[in-house]
């Protein structure tokens, strides 16, 4: 296991350095220059001069790199390009903060619902039940998170007022209130995402329904509830820990449109703005923190599955 985890912790730095690679020859093909951004469309040629200097971008491309691995093993982005004085971390740590609990809140709501529904599915398979799950599933995954935001936005935040159509709190909102605030977008979440994660639980959950050691289970006389909880679970959820990993990074930075939406300041829409200005280190600072979400969920995950898994388990001991 030990092994296991320092070869993917190695293979991570790998992705890591070809990912920071990636984003700083995309940044420095950009059609647009930063320097000109801040100085104005009407600065002198001798202002957009001075404030490339100061920004380094008149340095040679590996120098600019090697800045930027100097910056990714201290911590420390310097100053965003798009507002001079602040200090890119304290842009991408309330950002950070905002997704987390958006993610958190998200899962929460979506993964007891849809792995029922996924093992209601499966147990009712070819059912009325069954079709009926999986055709909503369907419906409801089909419809992107920003269309499904805008909708809930209209109908329970305008019209009927239940929930704040804006879920951005004031700095002093309590826990519940914050809540409030980010319950709408939340929902919108899982919408898109029930429909997919019950039909992997569906589909594991029919494959553990199928097995030998459930049928020998019913055979023993353990009623239907005790062969889900000791049995089907276990088997049924380790696609879904899988899927669910690997879609930790893009819910951390790919709900642009929902973050624009509910002018929620989450780290999707600030890595979007930082690309649009362009913002070099903010840009290059959120690709690599929605990098690592990614790589560490994703092995947490396996490790969920090894630990559900004994054979997962001998498998990991041997890579």
């Amino acid at each position: 296991m030990l092994q296991f985890i320092a070869r993917r912790l190695a293979l991570s730095l790998i992705t890591l350095f070809l990912i920071l690679v990636a984003v700083f020859a995309l940044t420095r093909v950009f059609p647009s220059d930063p320097a000109r951004q801040l100085a104005g469309p009407f600065a002198s040629e001798e202002r957009v001069a001075s404030l490339t200097q100061s920004l380094g971008l008149d340095d040679s491309l590996p120098t600019q790199f090697g800045r930027l691995l100097v910056d990714v093993v201290t911590l420390d982005f310097g100053e965003s390009f798009s507002q001079p004085g602040v200090r890119v971390l304290d842009l991408i740590r309330p950002a950070l903060w905002n997704s987390a609990k958006l993610v958190f809140l998200s899962l929460l709501l979506t993964l007891p619902i849809s792995i029922f529904g996924g093992i209601l599915a499966a147990k009712k398979k070819d059912t009325i039940i069954d079709r009926s799950i999986v055709s909503v599933g369907l419906a409801s995954a089909s419809i992107p998170d920003f269309v499904s935001g805008v909708l809930l936005q209209f109908l329970i935040g305008s019209k009927l007022g239940w929930l704040p159509s804006i879920s951005n709190p004031p700095q002093d909102a309590g826990f519940f209130t914050s809540l409030r605030y980010i319950l709408l977008p939340a929902i919108a979440i899982v919408f898109v995402y029930f429909g997919y994660i019950a039909r992997i639980t569906r589909a594991g959950a029919i494959t553990a329904f199928e097995s030998d050691y459930t049928r020998t289970a019913f055979m023993k006389g353990l009623s239907s509830s005790e062969v889900i909880r000791t049995h089907i679970l276990k088997n049924a959820l380790q696609p879904t820990v899988a899927v669910t990993g690997t879609q930790m990074g893009y819910l951390f930075g790919g709900l642009v449109g929902l973050e624009v939406v509910f002018n929620y300041p989450g780290l999707g829409g600030l890595i979007f703005k930082a690309a649009t200005a362009p913002d070099f280190p903010l840009l290059q600072a959120g690709v690599l923190a929605v990098a690592i979400i990614f790589m560490l969920s994703t092995l947490a995950a396996d490790l969920i599955i090894a630990w559900m898994n004994p054979r997962a388990r001998l498998d990991l001991g041997d890579a």
